[in-house]
């Protein structure tokens, strides 16, 4: 399959079966059950391509990056780069200059709040995120505001688990320093308005951060299109390992902020009266970095590629829908989580059920779906429920598996009735 096949198409049956036979772990059995797994906005599974690049570079060019000279150093460098390179063209990125290497969004979050942030915040001052944020877009700024002296803001939601636009209009200012939201909500699916949300923030002169975790696998992404000043995303959120991940910045901003973490390979020179820093990206990438894991980010962004983003999109949009129109009726459930313009991620509660009980039923089946607050208190808290049960969709789940986690419902629920 190539971008250009039926593009925006949903698969063919042949393409899909094609397709899941490029992830081996979807051939294992729970039980005497087929693995139905619906956990995607979790993690990913990975394909076989991910998996031997994973290996190729540990077995044939296992050696640390830049600065070497043999062979094998100059192998991984290349690929480590390589990567760079493939990941600044899947998020439209300027140059691969402004891709720097994280261990994931929350670190890449973490990284702007205290070196792009804390310098440019003081009393007085106001950082603007929202009520659909995961932890970790809320807690880093909660500590740079405690730090600084500034104010945290929060833009709330509709009933359908869209943002208050009219209360963004109301909140912003000239003392909005900050602008930090998710581009796809990990707990309800909906997916924000970030390029209009962007442009009113860069009215008032704030700069835009964007978790974009929940994005990569499922949207097409263009960072600059966004006016995002800054995109974060999770490798293992878009089929890559667990542990990598990438911070895109705009490339001025990432030459005015200091480095913040100190080390090896962030410096050009180290006396001990004076250091002098590298380069952007490498300033940000202190110590030996997951060479591995960056080398299969890009071979996962180049898979996504080469499946194509607009056909995944019509895929997991058919999914969703039939997701809904299965789960809707059942009686006892509610869906948490209606917006018009949702990812494929299904959050919804059963009346009389917890939804960990539900879970620990599902799996029994071999269905697996995540239950919990999905690292959102605030927001369960907004819906009245201390849980959902969230079942989330990717490029190579089936409608069989839909029926499958209808049926399994309906299972559980009568047991508990």
């Amino acid at each position: 399959m190539t971008p250009s096949d039926h593009a925006g198409a949903p698969f063919t049956d042949e393409e899909l079966r094609d397709l899941r036979a490029r992830f081996p772990i979807l051939s294992r059995r729970i039980g005497e059950r087929p693995l139905v797994y619906l956990d995607n906005a979790a993690t990913t599974q990975k394909p076989r391509d991910v998996l031997d690049a994973i290996v190729g570079y540990y077995e044939t060019s296992n050696a640390n990056v830049h600065r070497g000279v043999h062979r094998l150093s100059q192998e991984a460098t290349e690929a480590y780069e390589g990567a760079r390179r493939s990941v600044a063209r899947f998020l439209g990125a300027g140059v691969p200059e402004e891709i720097v290497f994280t261990r994931g969004t929350t670190e890449a979050i973490n990284h702007v709040a205290q070196s792009g942030a804390r310098p440019r915040l003081g009393p007085g001052d106001e950082v603007l995120i929202t009520h659909l944020e995961h932890h970790s877009n809320i807690v880093p700024w909660q500590m740079v505001c405690e730090q600084t002296g500034a104010t945290l803001r929060v833009v709330p939601v509709a009933d359908d688990a869209t943002l208050r636009l009219d209360a963004l209009d109301e909140l912003l200012s000239e003392r909005t320093r900050i602008v930090s939201l998710s581009h796809v909500s990990n707990a309800v699916g909906t997916i924000n308005p970030v390029a209009e949300i962007a442009a009113k923030a860069k009215g008032v002169g704030a700069i835009v951060v964007v978790d974009g975790a929940q994005a990569t696998a499922h949207e097409r992404i263009d960072v600059r299109a966004l006016g995002a000043d800054f995109y974060a995303i999770s490798g293992h959120k878009m089929f890559a390992p667990t542990g990598i991940g990438a911070l895109w910045g705009r490339r001025e901003l990432l030459d005015e902020m200091p480095p913040w973490q100190g080390g090896g390979e962030m410096i050009k020179s180290v006396s001990f009266e004076r250091t002098i820093y590298n380069d952007v990206p490498h300033k940000f990438e202190a110590g030996t970095p997951n060479i591995g894991g960056a080398i299969a980010l890009g071979v996962a962004a180049g898979f996504i590629e080469s499946v194509g983003i607009d056909r995944i999109g019509a895929h997991e949009r058919r999914l969703l829908a039939a997701a809904t129109e299965a789960v809707a009726p059942i009686p006892g459930v509610r869906i948490i989580g209606t917006a018009p313009e949702k990812a494929a991620i299904l959050s919804f509660v059963v009346d009389g059920i917890h939804p960990h009980d539900l879970g620990t039923l599902l799996d029994q089946q071999g269905v697996a779906i995540r239950t919990g607050h999905h690292c959102a208190e605030p927001l369960m808290r907004r819906f009245g429920v201390p849980a959902t049960a969230r079942a989330s969709f990717a490029m190579y789940n089936t409608l069989e598996e839909v029926g499958a986690l209808a049926s399994a419902l309906r299972d559980a629920i009568k047991v508990f009735s």
